[in-house]
């Protein structure tokens, strides 16, 4: 059969793909699986997994996220189409995720009469604007674990825990938990009347009462009571270990435990402050199945939210991961100590509020209680900072400005291309002393020429466009623009204008582009001091061919460049722990063989030694490929150069120096480029190792921009602008660097030249390369 005239059988094809297509896409889009993403791990996860594997419906694709990137990968994702049907996380981001409209109301996936179903504040908790928008699954808050192998009795007051310092065995601390984290101190600001954010959507973090709670947790450092700088993994490790009496954490906590740990632990509410006479009360999290709003169209992701939160999963829950039941119809066994302890705490527990606000009080915090923890200032001088700072992230955003001045320089810039396309296609002369423009027909003919030339180049033209053009144009359209959602708003420079002025501050204030630059220059230059020193020295002495095992060499030095930087960075940041760290150990090996009286060094409490461990990180990091592609130069350096100048009696330096140095720098060139444009953007040593401390100090300027994007209620326009701020810098700071192949002082040996006439040997070879 053929096709009609005129129409050739390729369109009708493409007419009938078409067509097949428009009828079997909703039917395809039905067939997808249900995307589900969560941040559990170890007992939650596994209890998930078995939720999920005991669902009798569609596909479901599990993804497990990072807890710390869960909120930007998920703001990141739905509205571009691209992330999970329904997601499980706290309520208090729940205003947050409303703004940005990243939820939906749950609909039919509340089963009938399920309200009433639901315990204490837990449906309230994802209750907004009269509407649902998530099934609890659980409530979480922090308890007491008595690690009973030390301790029979549970504590009235936490001066009781305090008390048994002094009592324990050596190396055993009384209470172990997070006291730099402010989720942490909740409960002990909560005893003295304090809290993060008042009803006012105000940073409630300031007055009498926070300032007394910071200076009791100091003092329970200083006497030893509680561990400094502890972080999860660290709490963990001493209640496995037997090392801590007491510690307070959440029911995620049993899951890291060992079983030899859980046998010997007991769970009961938090003590009183002996020195207001109130309880500890701790913050109350709703987890919840949320569905986003693609996904509430569809049937089957309202039913696994059903599913996810009915009473067989939340049953499954309890006996897997240990988590409190929300609902009135599973039922907890009587003498199950650990769930009625939590239970009991639930009770006096405070809902953590739900405003875009509270995102904000985090890092401010943060960064008060660890200034205040490691003495650098007093609770009064550090609350006030924090304040300052939550005031700073929250204020208005600029006023929208017209874009009328953009349009106009786009559309001049877009006429002056056509003007000079126009130009070249009629042969126009450019100037008196220049050439004539080709013409149209002989511009056509060369692109003929060159066509199967530009066959080969062309995936690769398309893949720098989507990759790398395409985002760097999104990003800065992006930093011309301020707020989200329905608040997004164009407001030309005035993202730029903040950053250069310092938000009104004084312009090497703390945090300011000014201050946070000259850290990302010294940052820079000092870590490529020593790649470079580091990786030709290696490079040189592994070059030796009187050197015995060479190869195994090179494979150990190599091995720092091969291991993630992620990992390396956690590894230094465990070695530089002031009590528990690599380094301390050293210290302390030292004192001992010695009988010296070093002090360990607290590293993150000022910048100097905080500077320091990420430089050393870094460094680690980093020589290797100096060393690589110095070892590669240098064996393009003539033999019979260096030998004509030892003939000539030149010294091993100046061979060094005047023959092979300036022979290798034209490889050089580019690899100190490219690791100075790497370093100056180096954020996984940075984040990991110092986290910004002390204070953001050691903060560089990818690091700051991504705090504003992702920790300061999600400012990407800002961020973009510090992004833009950053490609500038680094392309006119690159662009003029001009590396001469030849120096003056080069070595020439004896006798002038060669018998030819031509440049001396070291000349002429540097003069090749």
């Amino acid at each position: 059969m053929s096709s009609r005239p005129g129409r050739p059988a390729p369109a009708i094809a493409l007419a009938a793909l078409a067509a097949l297509l428009l009828v079997l896409g909703p039917a395809l889009a039905a067939a997808a699986p249900i995307r589900l993403w969560h941040a559990y791990r170890d007992d939650e996860a596994r209890a998930l997994g078995a939720i999920v594997a005991a669902f009798k419906g569609e596909e479901v694709e599990l993804l497990a996220l990072p807890f710390d990137a869960y909120a930007s990968k998920l703001q990141a994702a739905i509205p571009m189409g691209e992330g999970p049907d329904l997601f499980i996380d706290a309520h208090e981001r729940l205003g947050d995720y409303r703004a940005r409209k990243l939820v939906a109301p749950v609909g039919d996936a509340l089963e009938p009469d399920g309200e009433a179903l639901f315990q204490g504040p837990a449906l309230a908790a994802v209750r907004q604007g009269g509407e649902i928008f998530g099934l609890p699954i659980s409530q979480k808050c922090m308890a007491l674990y008595m690690n009973t192998a030390l301790v029979r009795e549970a504590p009235a007051y936490l001066e009781d825990i305090a008390a048994l310092a002094g009592t324990l065995p050596q190396g055993v601390y009384p209470l172990a938990y997070e006291a730099s984290n402010a989720y942490a101190h909740m409960p002990i600001l909560a005893a003295f009347g304090g809290t993060m954010l008042d009803e006012d959507d105000q940073f409630g973090f300031v007055g009498p009462g926070p300032e007394r709670s910071l200076e009791l947790v100091r003092s329970l450092i200083a006497r030893r009571v509680v561990p400094e700088d502890a972080n999860g993994a660290l709490v963990t490790d001493l209640y496995n270990s037997g090392r801590a009496a007491f510690v307070m954490s959440g029911p995620w906590f049993v899951g890291g435990l060992k079983d030899e740990a859980k046998q010997r632990s007991r769970v009961v509410p938090l003590p009183k402050v002996r020195e207001t006479g109130r309880p500890m009360r701790p913050f109350m999290t709703v987890e919840a199945v949320m569905l986003s709003p693609q996904g509430a169209q569809r049937v089957e992701a309202r039913a696994l939210a059903r599913h996810i939160a009915g009473a067989a999963a939340a049953a499954t829950r309890l006996e897997v991961a240990r988590t409190p039941p929300v609902r009135s119809d599973v039922a907890v066994p009587a003498d199950d100590a650990f769930i009625a302890a939590f239970t009991e705490q639930a009770k006096v527990a405070i809902p953590m509020p739900t405003s875009p606000a509270m995102r904000s009080t985090w890092e401010p915090s943060a960064r008060a209680i660890r200034k205040v923890l490691r003495g650098d200032a007093s609770p009064e001088v550090a609350l006030s900072e924090a304040k300052h700072r939550f005031d700073d992230v929250r204020r208005p955003l600029p006023p929208p400005a017209s874009p009328a001045p953009l349009l106009v320089v786009l559309g001049a810039l877009a006429l002056a291309l056509v003007l000079r396309w126009v130009l070249a296609a009629k042969g126009a002369v450019s100037g008196p002393t220049r050439p004539t423009r080709p013409t149209r027909p002989a511009l056509r003919r060369s692109f003929e020429r060159s066509l199967s030339a530009y066959k080969y180049v062309a995936h690769a033209v398309v893949a720098i466009g989507v990759l790398v053009m395409v985002p760097l144009v999104i990003g800065a359209a992006t930093s011309l623009f301020a707020g989200s959602g329905e608040g997004l708003r164009y407001v030309g420079l005035a993202n730029f204008i903040s950053i250069l002025t310092a938000r009104g501050e004084p312009l090497f204030s703390s945090g300011s582009f000014y201050l946070v630059l000259a850290v990302t220059v010294l940052w820079t230059v000092v870590n490529l001091f020593f790649h470079v020193v580091l990786g030709v020295s290696l490079a040189l002495l592994l070059h030796r061919p009187t050197l015995r095992l060479r190869a195994v060499y090179r494979v150990l030095l190599i091995v720092p460049w091969a291991v993630p930087s992620y990992v390396t960075a956690l590894s230094w940041k465990g070695m530089f722990h002031r009590q528990f760290g690599a380094v301390t150990g050293l210290i302390e090996a030292v004192n001992r063989a010695f009988g010296t009286s070093i002090e360990p060094i607290a590293w993150f409490s000022s910048f100097t030694t905080a500077f320091t461990a990420n430089v050393t990180t870094n460094v680690w990091l980093g020589f290797p490929f100096m060393m690589v592609v110095t070892l590669g130069a240098l064996t393009a350096v003539p033999e019979d150069v260096l030998e004509a100048a030892e003939v000539d009696g030149a010294t091993r330096w100046q061979r060094l120096w005047s023959i092979t140095l300036p022979l290798i720098r034209p490889v050089l060139a580019p690899a100190v480029t490219l690791g100075a444009i790497w370093t100056f953007n180096m954020f996984n040593v940075v984040f990991l190792v110092s986290g910004g401390d002390p204070d953001g100090t050691t903060d560089i300027l990818v690091s700051e921009a991504y705090r504003w994007a992702f920790t300061r209620e999600a400012q990407y326009g800002y961020a973009a602008a510090y992004s833009v701020l950053i490609f500038l810098l680094l392309t006119f700071a690159t662009r003029d660097w001009r590396w001469r192949r030849r120096t003056p002082g080069s070595y020439i040996p004896q006798g002038g030249g060669a018998a030819d006439g031509s440049a001396p040997a070291p000349v002429a070879a540097t003069e090749a390369v």
